[in-house]
């Protein structure tokens, strides 16, 4: 019997945590043929989850968890899961239910079908104001006219992936993760299953603005290179106009006598210039910070907790 494992990141999630494993629970007793791992991965939830975790533990057999030392965020928390699933498929999913349960059964299907990477594609949005459905959409557009690699457009992280692609994934020891990319950089036979994403059953979503604007960057440094040149681009750009401008300036000085710009010209001058110098530098700044922060090689996580017993974090699960 094959078995399937459900990865769960949690934060904060006492509340839906219920109405997810009564969705789920519900779902896996129409697919009798696999035997299931529900996977948990507490990310240093700071109300009841790890207790709510627990109780479905407790009644039933399939449920286990991890219990991280403290928020890593759900990218890291994703590694975890692939590091501590043991099923001959991996399912990723959300605790709020906006990534429905009821999909699973299509996931599995077109698994059986051959398919490494079965990826659940939104075909709406529910609950999501205009700003953020709008953004995302400039975002996947920007990210992927930016990348040699082709990134799915209008995805999550809800899909079911063959066990060899979460090997394939375990290899990424990279500290700031962009896991959505990782899913479109390793290639192997991909399908697509469309899918209307519902609003949260319960609680509030975790992702503010600076949080989704920092995951958009991490996004476009992660895979691409191109703002760097931009960035000199732009600077070339900035110079010959600068030199235009200087032979323009000494021409109408020779022949008509004209006086050099005055301050106010200077200022917007200067101050134009050394915007796009900051810019650039700002730009490389990024990528010099991921620079110093993999060349710490500190482990991606650290876990307190696997199934009731404690961990001493001699070493991280995989490598």
């Amino acid at each position: 019997m094959k078995t399937i494992s459900i990865v769960v990141p949690a934060y904060n999630e006492q509340d839906a945590l219920p109405i997810f494993y009564g969705r789920l629970t519900a779902v896996l007793s129409s697919l009798p043929d696999y035997g299931y791992e529900l996977l948990f991965i507490n990310d240093g939830s700071r109300d009841g989850t790890l207790s709510v975790i627990k109780e479905l533990r407790e009644r039933d057999s399939r449920v286990s968890y991890v219990n991280l030392s403290r928020n890593f965020g759900q990218e890291v928390a994703m590694l975890a899961g692939l590091d501590y699933a043991r099923g001959d498929a991996v399912v990723f999913m959300d605790a709020d239910c906006q990534d429905p349960p009821e999909l699973l059964p299509e996931l599995v299907y077109w698994w059986e079908g051959g398919y490494d990477d079965v990826y659940a594609r939104r075909r709406t949005r529910k609950g999501d104001g205009p700003l953020k459905r709008l953004t995302a959409s400039i975002f996947y557009r920007l990210l992927q006219r930016t990348t040699r690699i082709e990134i799915q457009r209008d995805t999550g992280n809800y899909r079911l992936l063959d066990r060899r692609c979460v090997e394939a994934l375990k290899l990424f020891r990279e500290s700031q993760r962009y896991t959505k990319g990782l899913f479109s950089w390793i290639g192997y036979n991909k399908k697509e299953v469309l899918f209307d994403r519902e609003a949260r059953a319960a609680g509030r979503s975790k992702w503010s603005f600076p949080k989704l604007l920092s995951l958009a960057i991490e996004g476009i440094t992660s895979f691409t290179t191109s703002p760097l040149r931009m960035a000199s681009v732009f600077g070339i750009i900035a110079s010959l106009a600068a030199f235009v401008y200087m032979i323009v300036i000494f021409i109408q000085t020779l022949a008509y006598g004209n006086p050099v710009a005055g301050y106010p010209s200077l200022m917007v001058v200067v101050l134009f210039l050394g915007g796009i110098q900051l810019i650039g530098i700002g730009i490389a700044g990024e990528y010099i910070a991921r620079i110093f922060n993999e060349t710490k090689s500190r482990p991606k996580y650290l876990v307190d907790e696997h199934n009731g017993e404690r961990e001493t974090n001699i070493r991280e699960r995989e490598k």
